[in-house]
């Protein structure tokens, strides 16, 4: 063989050795890793969490775009792991490591490889080889490969800042400029505790690395001991070409770009830590030292102090104590424990938990952008553990929960405060110092990026319905925003529910007129005996959040400089949203809907036929609405029927009665001194009623079987403003919108037929009279409560009683009405109603007998709707 052949055959065997090219580096994981390899990475990392809704994130991915993943710190575990996984889930793994090298993983012939080709490229061209240079690592992204990049180690920095060398980010920047595919840079993170940052680290930190940075060792012994505390997120991925068309800084260079998309990236990752962990925990201490120095509460305590005459030293001590009173003191510990705790009692007395899903995934991403406002419905004590025990499963941190001051008693306060409890007092009313400091510790909330959860219901409904919005924490939170605690307030809705609540026993003594008993531990001991019963199972639902800031620029009103009017008029207008907000996503349980049809029932003894038909009537009725039903009814409503119907029986609410004979004439009645517990269920699905009822009985108050939409317009307003204690409407909503939509349900249930030939114009069918009663039914409890207490005013003058003592004459004359059947339904006797009735009488010219006129025009509208409903 001539020289020149044997050349040519060492040359064919080098290109065949080096697979027809010299681009080998170790920044390149192979694309099919061997069976012995990929088995000992998915052993090494099975025990490590990714959840399905984090897998969305990569589907949604576009099929042609150019990936590449960004980690904060340099990690070649984190990197392993994703390349691991993603090849297990059929995603593009990241096979390019854009500033990292991997030498440990890498094939052997491979490893030769890339020395080789290294040592010839050296003696060369005496320099090593570079993968940018040579258009690899562009061309290989090009292909589909995904690359793998890291942010914000100090390696990196110091690499590119001081000896100039490639970043990465600057040629993916020059890449998307070159390409019509997107390049989207995914953000990933890992986590290896659920534990947020400490503003102090221990010694253990020091030596090992922290929780959320742990060092080697830390790692594995995480890995290994506690495996099911690993998780890996996905951040929301950022689409290059985007970035750079909304990129605004003028005649920018090609660094400043990068930085601002290196400083993006990374923001954006802490944002998700934070989302994740919460934000740096910092002492009670620190949080106290924080509230005293800023400027603005020293200058308003020394305002204080000259004002009262008070030595400044006194004023700052009675500041100092407030905040004692008021603030949590966080531990992540307690929350573990609690974790465990509520978790034993739902699985000791509920039938398990139903979720909203995808609600809860919005809530996530949201939760990344700033703090956010969680805002429940208030039914049961156990509110709020539930939320906090489903946040921390799903990897949110638990809020910061705004609790009354009743529930800090010893030794539940201290451990609620542990849990993230502040306590507020019920009233601010002559206390301005404690209602200033109260203020800014909420500022400090949100300015350091904590959660907060407040039911803006105030306290626990006792009537089964949402109270109406209580605004005095919503006005404080507006004006932290205003004072620029955080970017934006993002308000979240959300509805907490049970077939059946822990605290029926004590609502139906407080609603009956009996004293409310204050919280305390032997409370505490006798709720043992809930751990005996069931109470069926658990609904939360989120709706859309509000945004203060979006709400504040589609009315077009600045903040800064709103009136205390206009200010409260904002208050009460995003109150009421929030409400309305929560009503809307409510869940419709058996419980409910059976306690509806049992209580509305015109005849006293009826049969299960006559119920189930009422109940259809309903049933119908909420699915042509499209509104959110529990399983049981969804999956099948009359086995669930059903069951609620034989539970209630079984409880004593219902009795049975049956022909020995025959089965077929067994009747059922309301046990009347049960009617207030079914009132209280039947009023946890009323809401979604009132349209139609409210409809329902404007027709009838028609007494014609001809009526036009207009005409039933001004009874709706009329018993809108009447009902407006009770139920919160929908302040975008007009009366005209609400009848129309009320009168289509109707006629798809044929209670209306539209005239032939008349616009506009609708007729009462023959069984549609029943039907438009049977909703009209659900105001029978509110109209006879309503009469009690316009029968109170009728007879006391105005200043004969004192306002202590006058929901005591209401309720014993609402009594003596009973006895004498001038009011049918032993669930009117209410003193939620009472007081609402009071409330609405007073404020509407009716104080006492001499407002004749006014006790006249509505004795006269109650009388009509109660006779219209009448047996």
């Amino acid at each position: 063989m001539n020289p020149s052949g044997l050349v040519a055959w060492i040359n064919a065997l080098w290109w065949r050795f080096l697979k027809g090219t010299d681009q080998h580096f170790f920044r390149f994981l192979p694309k099919k890793p061997g069976w012995l390899t990929f088995g000992l990475l998915k052993l090494f990392y099975r025990g490590i969490r990714f959840s399905k809704d984090q897998q969305k994130v990569l589907e949604e991915l576009p099929k042609d775009a150019v990936i590449v993943y960004a980690e904060k710190y340099q990690s070649r575990f984190s990197w392993m792991f994703c390349y691991t996984r993603f090849l297990q889930l059929g995603f593009r793994p990241p096979v390019i490591g854009l500033d990292n090298r991997m030498m440990l993983w890498q094939p052997v012939l491979e490893t030769i490889r890339v020395f080789l080709v290294h040592l010839v490229h050296f003696f060369r061209h005496f320099s090593w080889p570079d993968p940018y240079r040579s258009g690899e690592i562009q061309r290989r992204l090009l292909s589909g490969d995904a690359g793998w990049v890291s942010l914000g180690d100090q390696k990196g920095f110091y690499q590119r800042f001081v000896k100039k060398s490639a970043d990465p980010l600057h040629d993916l920047i020059q890449l998307q400029k070159e390409i019509d595919r997107p390049v989207v840079l995914v953000p990933i993170v890992m986590f290896f505790s659920k534990k947020p940052f400490k503003s102090r680290p221990g010694i253990w930190d020091i030596l090992f690395g922290t929780e959320q940075q742990p060092g080697k060792l830390r790692r594995l012994l995480c890995l290994f001991y506690k495996p099911g505390s690993i998780f890996m997120e996905v951040s929301e991925p950022l689409f290059l070409n985007q970035f750079l068309s909304f990129y605004e800084q003028p005649e920018p260079t090609d660094e400043d770009v990068s930085i601002a998309l290196r400083n993006r990236l990374l923001h954006q990752i802490n944002r998700h830590m934070i989302s994740t962990l919460g934000p740096v925990l910092k002492s009670p201490d620190e949080i106290k030292q924080d509230i005293l120095v800023r400027d603005r509460l020293r200058e308003y305590l020394a305002h204080y102090a000259e004002t009262k005459k008070m030595p400044l030293v006194k004023v700052r001590k009675q500041a100092s104590e407030y905040i004692d009173e008021i603030a949590a003191r966080y531990s992540p510990a307690m929350i573990t424990i609690a974790s465990r705790i509520v978790n034993w009692i739902i699985n000791s007395i509920f039938d398990g938990v139903s979720i909203d899903t995808e609600g809860l995934s919005r809530l996530k991403t949201l939760s990344q952008k700033g703090p956010l406002i969680l805002i429940p419905c208030h039914k049961s004590h156990i509110d709020y553990l539930i939320l906090s025990y489903v946040l921390y499963h799903n990897d949110m941190p638990c809020p910061h929960i705004a609790a009354g001051k009743n529930l800090s008693f010893w030794p539940l306060g201290p451990l609620f405060r542990r849990g993230g409890a502040f306590f507020l007092r019920r009233s601010f009313r002559g206390a301005v110092l404690y209602a200033r400091v109260f203020s800014e510790y909420i500022f400090t909330l949100l300015h350091e990026g904590f959660n907060i959860e407040f039911f803006i219901e105030g306290g626990r409904s006792r009537s089964g319905k949402l109270i109406l919005p209580k605004l005095g924490f919503l006005s404080i939170l507006i004006e932290a925003f205003r004072n620029g605690a955080c970017n934006d307030l993002t308000f979240v809705p959300i509805f907490i529910g049970y077939d059946r609540v822990l605290e029926e026993n004590s609502y139906l003594h407080e609603i009956e007129g009996g004293q409310k008993k204050s919280e305390n531990f032997w409370q505490v001991i006798k709720a043992r005996k809930f751990l005996k019963k069931r109470y069926g199972r658990i609904y939360i639902r989120f709706n859309e959040a509000i945004s203060l800031k979006r709400l504040l620029d589609d009315q077009g009103l600045n903040l800064q400089d709103m009136p205390q009017k206009q200010h409260n008029e904002l208050c009460r207008h995003l109150g009421f949203k929030i409400i309305n907000s929560i009503d809307q996503v409510s869940v419709v349980t058996p419980h409910a809907l059976v306690a509806a049809a049992l209580l509305n029932m015109a005849k006293k003894r009826f049969s299960q036929q006559e119920l189930l038909t009422d109940i259809d009537t309903y049933l119908g009725y909420l699915m042509g609405q499209q509104l959110q039903l529990s399983d049981t009814l969804l999956i099948d409503s009359t086995r669930a029927v059903e069951h609620v119907l034989d539970y209630y029986i079984n409880r004593g609410f219902v009795e049975r009665f049956e022909n020995e004979n025959t089965l077929q004439d067994v009747e059922y009645k309301v046990v009347t001194n049960k009617r207030a517990i079914l009132e209280y269920y039947k009023n946890n699905c009323i809401v979604f009623f009132v349209p139609a009822v409210f409809t329902a009985m404007a027709i009838l108050e028609r007494e014609a079987f001809q009526f036009s939409a207009s005409d039933l317009h001004e009874g709706y307003r009329f018993l809108q403003h009447f009902f407006k204690n009770e139920f919160a409407y929908d302040v975008d909503k007009t009366p005209d919108y609400h009848v129309r939509k009320s009168i289509k349900a109707f006629i798809d249930d044929a209670v209306l037929t539209p005239h032939p030939t008349l616009p506009d114009t609708y007729h009462v069918t023959s069984a549609g009279f029943r039907k438009l009663r049977l909703f009209a039914r659900f105001l029978k409890t509110y109209l006879e409560s309503y009469w009690v207490v316009l029968n109170f005013f009728m007879r006391y003058p105005r200043n004969t009683v004192e306002a202590g003592s006058r929901s005591k004459k209401i309720l014993s004359r609402g009594q003596r009405m009973y006895k004498r059947r001038e009011i049918e339904n032993k669930e009117s006797l209410s003193k939620v109603n009472f007081k609402n009735a009071e409330d609405f009488f007073l404020n509407n010219g009716v104080s006492g007998s001499e407002d004749k006129e006014q006790i006249d025009r509505y004795a006269t509208a109650i009388q009509k709707y109660l006779s219209l409903l009448s047996s």
